[in-house]
């Protein structure tokens, strides 16, 4: 019966190392599953940080090319100003001669009175 007791000790013990063994590979599967999770999530940070960056730059070409929109748009008024502003001190001068004209003209005609 001594035989019989040690055979069933050796099971319970064999029993109970599978036991421990299976709780093993199950922690150690856990723990892969965290770590394979884990680097997903920092590969997805990483693609969000990737994606921010190319917008942060989108956004600053937007406001450069703005920047230079609204220069160009300040030297077509200003340009337009001085075309504005020569075309009336042409039509002054044009002014000026016409009446410089018909002073003359009428200088040089007869008096009918």
């Amino acid at each position: 019966m001594g035989e019989h007791t040690d055979s069933t000790s050796d099971e319970s013990v064999r029993n109970a190392a599978e036991e421990t063994r299976r709780l093993a590979e199950d922690r150690r599967q856990v723990r892969e599953q965290h770590r394979e999770a884990l680097e997903r999530a920092r590969q997805e940070r990483e693609h969000l940080r990737a994606a921010a960056e190319l917008a942060r730059a989108a956004g600053e070409e937007a406001r450069l090319a703005a920047e230079a929109a609204r220069h160009a748009a300040m030297e077509a008024v200003r340009a337009t100003a001085d075309t504005l502003k020569a075309t009336l001190e042409h039509m002054e001068v044009v002014e000026r001669l016409r009446r410089t004209l018909r002073e003359a003209t009428d200088a040089g005609k007869p008096d009918l009175n």
